[in-house]
């Protein structure tokens, strides 16, 4: 797994283009994964204090308070305090500073109480933890007892015709572009080796399982490029 200084390093290099080149990279899907899982996140009617988990330029963090209920509060915790600088310039302008606060943080440190949040998130930031245990086992802990997590991952097709033309583009194509325009070729060949060695759904699962968590549920996205984890603490 990565190192958590060197990914500290990686995200704050590449922050200046991160957005541009994560909307082109992913054709722009990735707003649509993001959607959905908000939908699973937010209540229209209750108001509820969400945590997002390496919230980075603050995407994830920005779709849930646009749908989240009066009154809801929203934490964005990311280590690279680069990304976290452009996405309070993006809160500020849409005007969401009341609702939302971008911190610096470690996940395996979550510096919050236990049973501080109604809600986790976490959007394509789970691959970049150092011990993934830690991580879950630490947003467990900051969830209210009946609150749920949501976590969204990149993940590897299934279906060989899909996967052997999500390969050519991930290892081959990706790493150009990225590195052309962001002038660090390796933060995208990092990329696509990150969503290689992350864990298959179903140990993943039984890592939540055993950092505490009930009723785990997975979602597939798009052939199973995206995959949506879903969890509770009792």
């Amino acid at each position: 797994m990565p190192n958590k200084e060197g990914i500290r390093n990686l995200f704050d290099n590449i922050a200046p283009e991160y957005d541009r080149l994560n909307h082109v990279l992913s054709l722009d899907i990735d707003k649509t994964w993001r959607r959905r899982a908000v939908r699973r996140i937010v209540s229209r009617y209750e108001p509820l204090n969400i945590l997002d988990i390496a919230s980075g330029t603050g995407d994830f963090a920005i779709a849930i308070a646009k749908k989240a209920a009066k009154g809801s509060r929203v934490t964005g915790l990311d280590i690279s305090e680069g990304m976290l600088a452009i996405g309070r310039e993006k809160v500020a302008k849409c005007g969401l500073s009341g609702i939302i606060g971008l911190e610096t943080g470690d996940s395996e440190k979550i510096p919050y109480a236990e049973g501080t949040f109604d809600r986790v998130s976490v959007a394509f930031g789970v691959r970049n933890f150092e011990h993934i245990g830690i991580g879950l086992s630490e947003m467990r802990r900051v969830l209210r007892k009946g609150g749920t997590v949501t976590i969204l991952e990149l993940s590897e097709p299934q279906n060989r015709i899909i996967k052997w033309l999500y390969r050519l583009y991930f290892l081959n194509v990706l790493p150009m572009i990225g590195g052309k325009v962001s002038g660090n070729r390796g933060a995208y060949e990092y990329l696509p080796a990150s969503v290689q060695n992350f864990p298959k759904p179903a140990r993943f699962m039984e890592m939540m399982s055993e950092a505490g968590f009930s009723n785990i549920r997975h979602n597939s996205f798009t052939f199973g490029i995206c995959r949506m984890y879903t969890a509770e603490k009792q």
